[in-house]
């Protein structure tokens, strides 16, 4: 049976090759600010229409508190006594960022070294053709009850699904979430993310004068908003590179896979010469300690500054922490160290933007097992249980709205794919084995009938 899913999935790769370059020209950034609203509306209109042409006769769109769009849908299976699993995935997608970086377009499903490169194609549109092809080869016999729900602003961490879900237990309600969102070591070699961090995003400002003053007739006395920022942000790290925020602890230790040095040099692009961070393993400052980011500055440019003291300066921040910290002791410890650490009696405000809270997934029910074989067969190794650095606060509203369902996160994403970043792609492989997997997942429940 595995070999005739792994036959279809294959015979489908073409089409599915299609379908992503369809989703990725679709400029799906849940930000009216930088990209038309319209261009979510057609992709989830595009998602919906393609999971109703499966079956679920209630796709549709619903909206969110925070106003976007997600697609929502169920299906009966063969079996409806069987348990019920929910399929998640995103249609939005991070901006592209500086174009000029890309060696492709952005917005146009290009093959190169192997590849396809474009935003989203890994993050997170590779991972809804993925469901589709999986869905496609169990074809009618799908042994269980699915539900899907396909969200429109994971992204921009606003919070929508989050609030719907809270507002609307039993739409979404079933025994076991697929969270396809994230991805494994490397290409081809399985995993499930077993731990995410939680995030506090956060912009300080700072401000020193009324205005900009001439350097050469007030430098000296007078106070620099931008010099006493770089002083603040410097306090968050030691020389070692470990995050020093106060009250937190920063001394946690990983006791799952370890992610060699050498891999996460060559995954990252560190270049050479230049150390890696902290005094604990890759592994330790990944996934079991906080991290602290400056995700940008607002300052004058280089190109076009003046001989001018600044008065007013801003940074954000991102600062990530393992499980077991919550976001609220996260978020003050930040605020208050920031405070005490600007200098000269400068002026600071410390708004926050977002906070998630981490995630640990129980990993001793009867899908985990499933799905071990089912990776097993789909990659020809062995399932591996990996952290993540990154965020997915909805993981916990679904652990807290669900309490009884199995959280499992996987996906095509991996090192190489460069989620986020300029040059995103996805190895199509990964998109061909991770169907593979959820087919022979899906399938596995037809044990029990």
């Amino acid at each position: 049976m595995a070999a005739d899913v792994q036959g279809r999935i294959r015979a489908m790769m073409p089409a599915a090759r299609d379908e992503l370059a369809e989703l990725v020209a679709m400029r799906s950034v849940a930000d009216p600010r930088q990209f038309p609203p319209e261009e979510c509306e057609r992709a989830a209109t595009w998602v919906r229409d393609r999971f109703a042409a499966l079956g679920f006769d209630d796709a549709r769109l619903e909206p969110t508190p925070d106003g976007s769009k997600a697609v929502v849908g169920s299906l009966t299976g063969a079996h409806p006594e069987a348990p019920t699993v929910l399929l998640y995935s995103h249609y939005d997608v991070q901006p592209p960022l500086d174009e000029k970086a890309w060696h492709t377009p952005p917005f146009t499903l290009t093959d190169r070294d192997g590849r396809w490169y474009g935003r989203g194609a890994a993050d997170c549109k590779g991972n809804i053709v993925a469901h589709l092809l999986a869905l496609r080869a169990l074809g009618d016999h799908i042994p269980v009850n699915l539900k899907v729900v396909v969200e429109g602003s994971e992204e921009q961490g606003t919070g929508g699904l989050e609030a719907y879900v809270a507002a609307n237990p039993d739409v979404l309600r079933a025994d076991v979430i697929l969270v396809c969102d994230t991805g494994n070591a490397a290409v081809g070699r399985p995993a499930a993310t077993v731990s995410l961090r939680g995030m506090v995003n956060v912009v300080v400002t700072v401000e020193a004068l009324g205005s900009e003053v001439h350097s050469g007739m007030f430098g000296g006395p007078a106070p620099d908003a931008l010099a006493a920022l770089i002083a603040m942000l410097a306090s968050l790290r030691d020389a070692d590179g470990n995050t020093t925020i106060t009250g937190l602890d920063a001394g946690g230790r990983w006791t799952g896979e370890e992610y060699p040095p050498d891999q996460f040099r060559a995954d990252a692009g560190v270049l050479d010469g230049v150390t890696l961070l902290g005094d604990g393993t890759v592994s330790d400052m990944l996934w079991a300690r906080p991290a602290v980011t400056v995700l940008g500055i607002d300052c004058p440019p280089v190109l076009g500054s003046s001989a001018s003291i600044v008065p007013r300066a801003a940074a954000r921040l991102n600062l990530r922490i393992p499980p077991g910290i919550d976001p609220a002791q996260a978020h003050a410890a930040l605020e208050s160290h920031v405070r005490a650490a600007a200098p000269w009696g400068v002026h600071v405000e410390v708004a926050v933007e977002a906070e998630g809270a981490p995630f640990e997934a129980k990993t001793d029910g009867p899908a985990y097992r499933a799905l071990a074989a089912a990776m097993q067969e789909a990659y020809g190794t062995p399932m591996t249980m990996l952290g993540q650095g990154g965020s997915i606060p909805l993981c916990n509203v679904f652990a807290d709205t669900y309490p009884g369902a199995e959280i499992i996160l996987m996906g095509v994403e991996e090192p190489l794919a460069l989620i986020h970043a300029p040059n995103e792609s996805v190895d199509p492989g990964e998109i061909e084995r991770l169907a593979v997997a959820v087919a022979l997942l899906l399938q596995s429940f037809d044990d029990a009938h």
